[in-house]
């Protein structure tokens, strides 16, 4: 692997300044995650409270989203983005003067969090679509998917460690500050990226929400290919991901650890997701692409089971990368085949469904795991959500074949592989 090969999507101007844009702009937006979960557990030191904040910020990336890919698609992209993160910025400047000034509450965290979940509804499909509008050649399309998996993996691991040094010396209201200040990063890097003519629903089909609605979930169930990754993909996001909700549970329950433990194992998990981006960058073939997808749940679903049977920190602390590498492999591999496969006047609708199949599930999956785990224990919990993925990866290998000839021609006729 070749330092060139795995950034080869940094050949495009446009992809240059879009990522270096949203590395500063992730960073200041986990920061602010981070900090709304230390206010609101030092001023209320409910857990139950941090779950709730935790389950409204993300479930209207189940509700909005579908919605979302339809104004995609309606809207030019780049102003939808530009929109939605000023709006971001406005917000989290709010709560740096409402925090700097001590007259934050926990109903106004509350509300923020909400807001940005609503937000992050549509920034997240507009962004995932945008990608495919600003890479030149679309062989580059599962690099240019990589790294923003890594940009978005890296965040998560270093915003927290940042956070933390902002809050001990200086106080929760600079991380907010720090945040709203990052999004002009961003904002510069959208303004000055020029792109292609986006094509827009034709105006007979602008008015009619709930056909357009309608149309791209037919369209993404009656392709095999793009039925297959989804389900799959929901799957994991339900019975696979809540691991990390429950991971307090192992760190200090079962390994009889405190939370220095939990702090290593979760960022183990980020660090082996970093990794996985960082391979999956590498990959330039496209039609190996299938086969991680079959091939990750697998490997995820075996790590889960061997980390929630170890009884070792150190073992736990060697699997629990293998999690966050195998996820991340599944998660950006199925981005980039249903960027490239999608039609254009229907990649919004699509990846807004994919957005709903991850973020909208996740919450959904940490109810029924938690559940799970209180009825029988945390151990037998993972124990099945990992069976259950290595059977859907079982089940994708066997449709495998099917699949692959069904995406072989459109690769073909978008010039991705040769004929």
């Amino acid at each position: 692997m070749s330092l060139t090969q795995s950034i080869q999507s940094f050949k495009s101007r446009n992809y240059r300044l879009f990522f270096c844009g949203q590395s500063l702009s992730m960073i200041g937006s986990f920061m602010t995650e981070t900090t709304f979960a230390w206010l609101v557990y030092s001023q209320t030191e409910s857990v139950a409270l941090l779950g709730l904040i935790g389950f409204l910020t993300q479930v209207p990336n189940l509700i909005v989203s579908p919605l979302a890919g339809i104004w995609i698609e309606q809207i030019n992209r780049r102003n939808i983005l530009v929109t939605v993160q000023f709006i971001m910025m406005i917000l989290s400047l709010t709560l740096a003067m409402l925090a700097l000034t001590g007259t934050i509450s926990i109903w106004q965290i509350i509300c923020a969090s909400i807001l940005q979940g609503l937000l992050s509804s549509v920034e997240t499909p507009a962004r995932y679509a945008f990608i495919m509008d600003i890479i030149e050649n679309k062989e580059d399309i599962t690099n240019a998917t990589a790294l923003h998996s890594s940009l978005l993996s890296g965040s998560r691991i270093i915003a927290p460690a940042i956070a933390g040094i902002v809050i001990d010396n200086l106080s929760a209201g600079h991380c907010f500050l720090i945040d709203g200040i990052s999004y002009i990063a961003i904002l510069l890097a959208l303004l000055a990226i020029k792109v292609k003519k986006q094509i827009i629903l034709h105006q007979n089909h602008r008015n009619n929400i709930w056909s357009n609605l309608k149309e791209g979930f037919i369209y993404s169930y009656n392709f095999l290919p793009i039925r297959s990754i989804l389900l799959l993909i929901a799957l994991i996001s339900f019975l696979g991901m809540p691991y990390l909700r429950i991971m307090p549970v192992f760190a200090i329950q079962i390994l009889q650890g405190d939370a220095n433990t939990l702090d290593l194992l979760t960022g183990a998990s980020g660090l082996g997701a970093l990794f996985g981006g960082i391979y999956l960058s590498s990959q330039t073939n496209v039609l190996r692409l299938s086969k991680i997808i079959a091939l990750a749940p697998a490997i995820f679903g075996t790590a889960l089971i061997t980390f929630s049977l170890s009884r070792s920190f150190w073992f736990s602390l060697i699997i629990v990368p293998i999690i966050g590498c195998s996820y991340i492999l599944e998660y950006s591999s199925s981005n980039a085949v249903l960027q490239i496969i999608s039609d254009d006047e229907k990649r919004g609708r699509l990846m807004s469904i994919y957005n709903m199949s991850v973020m909208g599930i996740i919450p959904f999956g940490n109810l029924f795991i938690s559940g799970l785990a209180s009825i029988f224990n945390a151990t037998n919990a993972l124990i099945f959500g990992g069976v259950c993925c290595i059977i859907g990866a079982i089940i994708f290998y066997y449709l495998l074949p099917k699949i692959d000839n069904l995406l072989h021609p459109i690769y073909i006729s978008k010039g991705i592989v040769e004929e």
